[in-house]
């Protein structure tokens, strides 16, 4: 299968958070069309271990936060957008300190993620981090978080029983388990 091109773009909305471009694009067939497209500047999310993540029962802090798109309180791992500039890794510990007020002692990446691209080029940057050291955490207006803490073992328990329906917390948490811990 071959690729598509872009032929010309219109931005349509400018905001905060995202713009909303619509794209004149050549599709591998050579037909074209237009395209809607939710350009986002990409995000940072971490699984935070708060025990040794290689030892006996690992425990993760993650957060639920009330999420007014899905209209429910969420479990989630600490995430964000990243700043103009600013590093996946840099986004990560920044995240991390804000919405928990931990820093990491150990940061690893785990993988890059699009969120959704049949209308969106996010990529989330997933990581894992241990060796935390508790702080002040510095929400943002809009965020209305509580930490929890779960062993890995409660927190896939989760995804399996739809607790966890947040995709990049439900990857970042499997990836975790299966890839880097052999959980």
């Amino acid at each position: 299968m071959g690729s598509s091109s872009r032929l010309d773009t219109r931005r349509i909305y400018t905001g905060r958070v995202l713009n909303l471009d619509i794209d004149t694009v050549r599709f591998p067939d050579g037909t074209s069309g237009e395209l809607e497209l939710i350009r986002h500047s990409g995000a940072s999310a971490v699984v935070p271990f708060i025990t040794d993540p290689f030892g006996e029962e690992p425990a993760v802090l993650m957060i639920r936060q009330f999420r007014y798109a899905a209209e429910q309180v969420l479990f989630e791992i600490p995430a964000g957008r990243l700043d103009s500039d600013e590093s996946p890794d840099a986004c990560a510990r920044r995240e991390l300190r804000e919405e928990t007020g931990c820093t990491a002692g150990h940061l690893e990446h785990m993988h890059t993620m699009y969120t959704t691209p049949g209308f969106t080029d996010e990529r989330i940057h997933l990581y894992m981090a241990w060796d935390l050291e508790r702080g002040t955490a510095h929400h943002e207006r809009d965020e209305f978080i509580e930490p929890v803490v779960l062993t890995l073992r409660e927190a896939l328990a989760k995804i399996n029983n739809g607790e966890i329906v947040d995709g990049k917390t439900s990857l970042a948490l499997l990836f975790a388990a299966g890839f880097r811990l052999g959980q």
